[in-house]
């Protein structure tokens, strides 16, 4: 049988992306031959666009029809087949048909040879250069269990990590390209407050002096990212607790797409991953108008949250501006302090799912400059404030003070989430 599937199959392995993490690679260096006994020319077709993020290297193919059958029988939209018949026959998709769909991204995963490849990943590393840390996709409330892939400090794939209670062992093609975002170059590397009209780096206690000195008497009216983690937004409603403040968030929504083949998968309409959690901490959702609640003399927190696409006027009500967050954001008037923080790809922490399912996802590379985790750099913010965060030095000790507190996760610990998630208080375990 081996012999039989490389007859026609090149020798690509040298510039084949699939290297290092290909099936039949695996096989014929266990169980293969030596060398080969056929002699004849091997079969030559090019390589052909598929749409979408595939390419159908055709000469590689060994016709095992995984691709065929996951676009019929899961996906259910058969633009897939077998054309031509004995050493002629290859994949085909149907006229004006293109792997456009909103799942068809998955054929590559499927495919146990490198003939679908995908073309944001061509080229860009080998299999054995790669570092793999266990995350959760950010692009939407469904929480697909994820693994990113770095090179060099720098996120360079995201694939499916499989999890039957949640995603079983697919993600939508908008979530595994979606994670530029955690490379982008325009961070927010040292803490800073304004000077002069100015913003000036300081050390980070001198940060957080200013910061409390901002808000003392003053109420926080905290505009919070719902990509923040469970740990994060519960520092945050303390220090709302402590100002006598409000919390508010917005979301992006689009429209949903669910994968016809399994049980309550979907892109869901929610573009963020932890608007549960969000929900569940006391956060009031108000995607139109997130500043409506600001009062005249309020300091404006925004949490990781940038405020694009807004009317920013009614920030002049605020006393004054502190900005927690990854990147900048633009048309504010000049913050009274500046706090830099990590993303998900450079913290460990958690987010609640829209099923109710709290589920870790780990640190895959280091954060820029002097940026500290979300979780690291609100606990201090809020012992300069005067409020109870002590023994915050670890997420999972945050998310322990966060289980005692908060009924919903009330008996939650990081080991009893593990990888794999846990649901939270009155959440239906069978939702999935």
């Amino acid at each position: 049988v081996m012999e039989f599937l490389l007859i026609n199959h090149p020798l690509d392995c040298p510039i084949c992306d699939q290297a290092g993490e290909c099936e039949l690679q695996d096989y014929t260096f266990q169980e293969g031959r030596a060398d080969s006994r056929y002699r004849e020319p091997k079969r030559f077709n090019p390589v052909e666009d598929f749409g979408g993020d595939v390419l159908y290297v055709t000469n590689r193919c060994i016709l095992c029809t995984r691709c065929v059958r996951f676009m019929d029988d899961v996906h259910q939209d058969p633009v897939l087949c077998v054309s031509e018949r004995g050493d002629r026959a290859m994949i085909s998709k149907a006229p004006d048909a293109d792997l456009t769909q909103p799942w068809a991204a998955n054929v590559i995963d499927l495919c146990p040879v490198g003939a679908l490849v995908s073309k944001d990943f061509l080229n860009k590393a080998r299999a054995w250069e790669l570092d793999r840390t266990a995350s959760v996709c950010t692009g939407c409330s469904q929480g697909c269990n994820s693994i990113l892939e770095t090179r060099d400090n720098v996120v360079v794939r995201m694939k499916p990590r499989s999890n039957e209670d949640v995603n079983h062992f697919y993600l939508c093609d908008q979530g595994r390209l979606d994670y530029r975002w955690m490379n982008r170059p325009d961070r927010i590397e040292l803490p800073k407050i304004q000077l002069a009209g100015a913003l000036s780096p300081v050390d980070w206690e001198i940060a957080y002096g200013e910061a409390a000195k901002a808000m003392a008497g003053k109420r926080a009216y905290v505009v919070a990212s719902p990509n923040l983690s469970n740990e994060a937004l519960f520092l945050l409603r303390r220090i709302i607790a402590k100002t006598g403040g409000q919390g508010t968030f917005r979301c992006a929504t689009g429209p949903e797409a669910p994968l016809p083949g399994v049980k309550d998968l979907a892109l869901r309409a929610d573009r963020a991953a932890n608007v549960r959690g969000a929900e569940l901490l006391g956060f009031t959702r108000n995607d139109a108008a997130p500043l409506a609640g600001l009062k005249d003399g309020d300091v404006l927190v925004l949490a990781d949250e940038t405020l694009d696409g807004l009317d920013l006027s009614a920030a002049g009500k605020a006393s004054a501006i502190i900005v927690i967050g990854t990147a900048f954001p633009q048309g504010l008037p000049v913050p009274a302090v500046v706090l830099p923080i990590a993303n998900v790809a450079e913290e460990e922490g958690t987010f609640t799912n829209l099923r109710g399912r709290v589920q870790r996802f780990l640190q895959a590379k280091a954060a820029p400059g002097l940026a500290r985790p979300s979780w690291y750099a609100l606990a201090d913010l809020a012992t300069a404030l005067g409020a109870d965060s002590d023994d915050c030095s670890l997420p999972s000790a945050v998310f322990a003070k966060l289980a005692a507190e908060v009924p919903a996760f009330a008996g939650l610990s990081y080991d009893t989430i593990g990888l794999r998630g846990q649901h939270v208080a009155g959440a239906a375990a069978g939702a999935h």
